[in-house]
């Protein structure tokens, strides 16, 4: 099989590119270890960066999203059962969107299937092969058959555990990382949000969000020892959990109810470096990874795909190679921006094995500065809404 560009990875940001390119008229072909299924089942976060946004308009899946995400213009901060709110509309002029991540690929696979896109799925063994030469190709197999699909690029958006970064020489990819000594356990719940906005929650127990789906699907997050027992947690401890480390006024209103998915989640910063080699371009997870407290996963890949399909977009239309000979510097800067917001907002709301009573009343000092400081919460909302392309 031939293409122009093969993408490793059927997730959003795989999809979304195929998307991108397709409608510029440069052949992809998109290939997934999993099932169609299987993509559709994973949950995932659920804010979109106004940025985000548009891009998902501009590759033509915008009219559900428009018509069933929740525009937020802000959201709320809490300290110690105490919350004050940060206006993103008024000290930026921007908002966030809350739609799902599941909903962002159903909506992609969709739209890939009204073009015709082509997507492989259960394709095992993907192997990228020659990236540093002028011919790269993609090996793999299916139905028990090895295949190939040569091509003029690469793109890993194959996540951190897939092949595209490890097929990078050693002595090329530099790599950084810190990983955070709790986790996030998560339950999904047929109820309605606590509130229309997300509530973040510092407290002496530990962090605490409040986030949501759609209007009776609500997605609930406690700061939890990453080694804990799932069984440990029955939803009648979870709740009582939540509600001590909330505000007050949010924890009288709760709706709480049976758990419809339940899960642990470690945290870590992480970034490889380069994001290109050769013919191969890395695209979200497969160089990034950010703590989930500042909502950047899923919009660090949305960014990596708009540098990435305008790179691609000017050399098959004009020979114009600056923008792949720019991507990874250009991307990496978007990313360490992100690192660095996401790096500082989980240290601020998370409470951290070693952390004495000083180290919560510095924490707390700070969200009081933050509430008395439009200069401060400016720099917050800019960073939650999104660092520009």
């Amino acid at each position: 099989m031939r293409t122009q560009v093969c993408i490793i990875g059927g997730g959003p940001s795989g999809l979304l590119l195929s998307q991108l390119l397709h409608k510029a008229g440069i052949d992809t072909v998109v290939l997934e270890r999993r099932t169609r299924d299987y993509v559709l089942s994973r949950i995932r976060a659920g804010v979109l960066e106004w940025g985000s946004v548009e891009l998902l308009r501009d590759a033509g899946i915008g009219p559900r999203m428009d018509a069933e995400g929740f525009p937020h213009t802000g959201t709320y901060l809490a300290l110690q059962n105490r919350g004050f709110r940060v206006d993103f509309h008024k000290t930026t002029g921007k908002q966030v969107m809350v739609y799902g991540q599941t909903e962002v690929t159903s909506d992609l696979y969709k739209a890939r299937d009204a073009m015709d896109g082509i997507v492989i799925h259960e394709a095992e063994g993907v192997t990228p092969r020659a990236l540093d030469s002028t011919a790269p190709y993609v090996t793999y197999h299916k139905d028990g058959t090895e295949r190939r699909v040569d091509c003029d690029f690469v793109i890993g958006c194959d996540g951190y555990h897939g092949v595209s970064r490890r097929s990078m020489p050693a002595n090329v990819l530099k790599e950084y990382e810190r990983v955070y000594p709790f986790g996030w356990l998560g339950i999904l719940s047929e109820t309605p949000p606590v509130d229309h906005e997300l509530i973040y929650a510092n407290h002496s127990r530990g962090f605490a969000l409040c986030s949501m789906r759609n209007a009776n699907l609500s997605r609930y997050y406690v700061q939890a020892p990453v080694d804990d027992p799932i069984e440990k947690w029955t939803d009648d401890a979870f709740w009582d959990e939540l509600k001590r480390r909330i505000p007050e006024e949010a924890a009288d209103r709760l709706v709480t109810g049976p758990s419809i998915e339940k899960s642990l989640a470690p945290l870590r910063s992480y970034v490889a470096e380069p994001m290109r080699w050769g013919r191969l371009l890395l695209c979200g997870d497969a160089a990034h990874i950010v703590p989930p407290t500042g909502a950047k996963g899923l919009n660090l890949a949305i960014g990596d795909v708009k540098y990435a399909a305008d790179a691609l977009v000017a050399h098959f239309r004009h020979g114009d190679d600056s923008g792949l000979e720019q991507y990874s510097q250009k991307a990496l800067a978007r990313v360490w921006g992100a690192i660095r917001f996401s790096w500082w907002f989980t240290t601020l709301m998370h409470r951290f094995p070693e952390q004495s009573d000083f180290d919560q009343r510095i924490q707390e000092t700070e969200l009081e500065q933050l509430e008395a400081s439009v200069a401060a919460q400016t720099v917050m909302a800019e960073n939650y809404v999104g660092l520009p392309y």
